[in-house]
């Protein structure tokens, strides 16, 4: 499937015009489908290269080596998670990855910094971690641009997201689904699920797999270009519009047997808000025909019951 093809240019071309064709057009994928492929979204080629190299290097660790990096009681938003140890909602069969997750640093001063733990540090694999930061700055930068154009399109002031997604509590995730070596108990390499924050944005894995499903109730893989990036709704923006966005299903399948031996890598940067920040519906989201959908969160309380869910939280 050719998901709706955006250009973040139109969104800084200093055109008005150009720019609200491009708020228009991501407000209206984002109702339909729920991704879009974004061009122009100035994350450089080079540092999208070097993130693979890094991700690829550490991953290439001895088990025991990597075992080193996990920090079971920050429920997995920082460092290391072994293979098998994350399932999607409602499901008991784990998922078929490890990662490992880089969250924020907050600057002087910051509200709260208690609820960001440090990152963790690999000294065998000496420039991921200052890899992952600049990526996460980068990521962080067109997310926000994303946001703004969002917060248009539902007739919010265009700096609306602001003050919630600075210091906000993203995460930068690495993962690896290891080659497939026996008969695996089922297609699927992670199984289907909505992501728990505001947009998801992923820069091109090393290999096929993922799939959303339509409206028609249909599986349909997703592609897009080498210079383009995906951009999907997460529940916290679905949850805010109250449905109006759409934060769609999706899922990673495994590949055709003769390729069984093929790692895939892919890191998305999981945009979160702070903690505090309130998604009580929208009052422009809200009418008879679109009743008010769901109960009064914090993003905080959202994603501590869905770290629950996924068994990264007990």
């Amino acid at each position: 499937m050719n998901i709706p093809v955006v250009d973040l240019a139109d969104m800084h071309s200093g055109n008005d015009e150009q720019k609200q064709h491009f708020v228009q057009s991501l407000g209206k994928a984002y109702e339909e489908v729920g991704f879009v492929a974004l061009k122009g979204h100035g994350i450089p080629d080079d540092l999208i290269a070097k993130l693979y190299t890094e991700t690829q290097a550490f991953f290439s660790l001895p088990a025991d080596t990597k075992t080193k990096y996990k920090r079971p009681e920050l429920s997995g938003q920082r460092g290391y998670t072994s293979f098998g140890t994350e399932h999607a909602k409602g499901y008991d069969a784990p998922d078929l990855k490890e990662f490992f997750q880089f969250g924020q640093i907050v600057e002087p001063g910051a509200p709260n910094p208690e609820q960001y733990p440090g990152n963790v540090s690999v000294a065998e694999t000496p420039y991921f971690t200052p890899t992952m930061l600049e990526a996460y700055r980068a990521f962080e930068r067109t997310g926000l641009a994303m946001l703004r154009a969002i917060a248009l399109y539902l007739g919010l002031d265009e700096h609306y997201f602001d003050r919630y997604v600075q210091n906000g509590n993203s995460i930068l995730r690495a993962i690896y689904y290891p080659p497939i070596t026996t008969e695996p108990l089922s297609a699927i390499r992670a199984e289907q699920h909505e992501d728990i924050n505001l947009i998801t944005l992923l820069v091109g894995a090393s290999a096929d797999g993922l799939q959303i499903l339509t409206r028609q109730n249909e599986w349909v893989p997703v592609t897009s270009l080498p210079e383009q990036i995906v951009v999907n709704v997460g529940d916290m923006l679905q949850r805010l519009t109250n449905d109006r966005l759409r934060s769609t299903t999706h899922r990673v399948v495994n590949p055709p047997r003769e390729q069984w031996h093929t790692p895939r890598y892919s890191i998305p940067f999981f945009l979160h808000p702070v903690s505090d920040m309130s998604l009580v519906c929208l009052d422009s989201c809200i009418s008879d025909e679109r009743p008010k959908a769901y109960e009064d969160y914090t993003a905080g309380q959202y994603l501590d019951e869905r770290l629950m869910e996924i068994g990264l939280k007990k």
